[in-house]
Parts: structure tokens; sequence; C-alpha cells
């Protein structure tokens, strides 16, 4: 399995100083998105990769294709993954990727959604997924950036 040394929900994916300071903190090389959407738009994907900190590889997958990656053999890399949701989080760790911690960032309102802590909101299935996750020994937690102090998410589900 490769070595994931960071997992964050972001429905901004790679941007500035949030991802700098990851970047930074975890010591990671490489950052592996995870997006059905943007793997399909050349735009998007440029976007990404050209956002991302100085000398850090992107790699942008659909889940299938993250899932084959992510369980290959670890390569010397360290790897940030990122998602906009917990759905796909959901997915790849029933598809056999091992998941220690995952950090919810930025999740924005929208109609199906209501707010679960601060800045993050979340729809019914986005709850129930949170939710399944913990259950399957994921650590779950709020924190923007590493100074910031953790807070788990367990008690706003």
């Amino acid at each position: 399995m490769r070595n994931i040394v960071f997992t964050r929900i972001d429905d901004r994916l790679i941007h500035g100083q949030v991802m700098t300071a990851w970047v930074h903190e975890t010591k990671a090389n490489e950052i592996v998105i995870i997006d059905d959407e943007v793997v399909k738009d050349d735009f998007l994907k440029m976007i990404m990769t050209s956002s991302a900190p100085a000398g850090i590889k992107v790699l942008i997958f659909g889940e299938e294709d993250a899932i084959t990656y992510l369980k290959e053999d670890a390569d010397g890399n360290k790897l940030i993954v990122l998602s906009k949701t917990p759905n796909v989080i959901l997915d790849i760790i029933d598809g056999g990727v091992s998941i220690d911690k995952l950090n919810v960032g930025g999740m924005g309102a929208r109609k199906d959604r209501t707010q679960l802590y601060r800045n993050i909101s979340v729809s019914d299935e986005e709850r129930k997924c949170f939710r399944e996750i913990i259950e399957k020994g994921t650590d779950v937690f709020v924190q923007v950036i590493p100074e910031e102090k953790r807070v788990d998410i367990k008690q706003y589900l």
C-alpha cells in the first residue's frame, strides 16, 4: 500500500496557503486528487496541477483508478489524498485502501446541506458516510491548518 500521510476532504481540493501548510507539515511530495468530474475536465486538471506547491507531483484519478493506484506498493513517496466529499473516502476504504485519519476541510453550504461545524455543512447522506467511516476505524477531525487545534467530528454527527 502506498504511504498516505494525510487525507483531506475539501470542496476546493488544492488551494493556496492551506495546502502549502499541510504539505510542509506532512513532508508530502505527491498529491492524489480523487474526483470523477475533475478527471474528465482538462481545464480543471490544469488548474489543480498548477495550484500545487512547487515540486509536488499531482495525480488526478476517478475512484476506481485511485483505489488501484493507492493499493500499489509504496514507492518512497508521501501522499496527500484529496476528495470533495466523504462518499469518495468511504468508497476507497470499502475498496481496500486504509485511511487512518481523515481531515475535514471546507464543505460549503448547499441547499441539501445543514451546518455541522463552523463553515462545514453536510447532507444527511454525508453525515451517514462520516459515521460509517468512523465505524470502520478512521479518526475523523476538523483542523483547517496544522497550527489550529484538532476538533473530533464525532460529537457533531
